[in-house]
């Protein structure tokens, strides 16, 4: 699509010589004033000669204004003839007023072909301009994939590193079990349970992987979302007692409202295991050594049960709250920190995926209790 608005101003259609101008203007309220003058002004020229007025936007061919070095709208471009000379400022009709006696003379000097039309060439550029605009747009997504890729591939391990310990220490108890020169005394109940624990965290490795990878290529996370009945409260111990070292290695104490009464939820155990995961490890990472972390049910209305995680980290400023549910957003404080910005995406797909709401309550320097909901099961 063609950036310009051609207006041939033939004060001679009979003659030859073209002046050929470019008119970069910004869109502002003043820019048809300012397009109006010029046309004006050119219009009133007494002169044997062709004039033709190409208006550009700024914003529409920033690399056709980096081509002609261009730091201040309006400006005026010859084109044609040669040599090109720009004309800038608020005093633009000034400068073409001081110019046009020599504009003159090189038009009449010129030869025959010398007054064909350069419209080709000036075509040309812009066509080339849009092209490089493109190609740079193209760069900037391609250098910006490479670093969220980088970023994944620095971080895999550790966000993996303690799925594999839970179910490498559950592995080799079970095997310790059948080692004849070290036979262990579990019941086969403690049996049965290791072996389900090494199962769910190796399910959690897997999607861990995928979602990562999808994420990597720029995709959406599919769900697959498998509800069923659900006790969320035995779903929240356990994920507790799996992160309990990472509370431990801070001093941090972690308080918990787990009413026994809860009715089931209907949901997806790894996919809500997850969530707990990644809002769990947020609190873990911004609460301070010593710090509190709260975890507490509510059976908020008939319909559904609310899950509450509360620290008291340095809170998220009221007016980002509302993107950090983005995919990739991370606040400027945490360019640094570990994680590469889907973990709060993911969680608001699976609560989604569920019927669910996810939200955040924050304030600075005073916390943030991260909120979600769930649907009752019905019997």
């Amino acid at each position: 699509m063609c950036p310009f608005s051609d207006q041939p101003l033939d004060c001679n259609k009979s003659a030859k010589p073209l002046l050929e101008l470019l008119l970069f203007i910004e869109k502002r309220a003043t820019a048809e004033e300012q397009i109006q003058q010029v046309r004006d002004y050119l219009d009133a020229l007494d002169v044997s000669c062709r004039v033709k007025l190409h208006v550009v936007e700024v914003s529409d061919q920033p690399y056709l204004v980096e081509y002609y070095r261009l730091v201040v709208t309006p400006a005026l471009v010859k084109i044609h003839p040669e040599p090109t000379q720009v004309l800038a400022g608020s005093n633009l009709l000034a400068q073409l007023h001081e110019c046009w006696p020599r504009w003159r003379q090189e038009l009449e000097e010129l030869p025959e072909q010398g007054g064909q039309p350069s419209l080709a060439r000036s075509t040309q550029i812009m066509k080339l301009s849009d092209e490089i605009f493109r190609l740079h747009q193209q760069n900037e997504a391609m250098q910006e994939q490479l670093k969220f890729k980088d970023r994944i591939m620095a971080m895999l391990a550790h966000d993996l590193r303690n799925p594999l310990t839970a179910a490498a220490i559950a592995i080799e108890t079970l095997d310790g079990q059948w080692d004849s020169d070290n036979p262990t005394s579990l019941s086969k109940e403690m049996l049965m349970k290791l072996s389900d624990h090494a199962h769910t965290q190796i399910r959690l490795i897997e999607r861990m992987i995928t979602s990562v990878l999808e994420a990597s290529q720029g995709k959406s996370v599919t769900l697959d979302i498998q509800p069923k009945k659900l006790s969320l409260v035995t779903l929240c111990k356990e994920t507790l007692d799996d992160l309990s070292h990472h509370f431990a290695e801070k001093a941090q104490t972690l308080k918990t409202d787990l009413p026994a009464d809860l009715p089931w939820v209907h949901g997806d155990v790894d996919q809500v295991r997850q969530v707990l995961i990644n809002l769990l490890e947020n609190a873990l990472k911004y609460t301070p050594c010593g710090g509190t972390i709260q975890v507490s049910l509510l059976h908020r209305t008939t319909q559904k049960v609310q899950v509450s995680i509360r620290d008291d980290g340095p809170g998220i400023p009221e007016e980002k709250q509302k993107y950090i549910f983005v995919d990739r957003f991370r606040l400027t404080r945490d360019q640094d920190q570990e994680g590469y910005g889907i973990g709060l995406a993911l969680c608001q797909q699976i609560v989604q995926a569920h019927y669910g709401k996810l939200w955040v309550e924050s304030s600075l320097d005073e916390g943030s209790c991260f909120h979600f909901t769930l649907p009752v099961y019905q019997f």
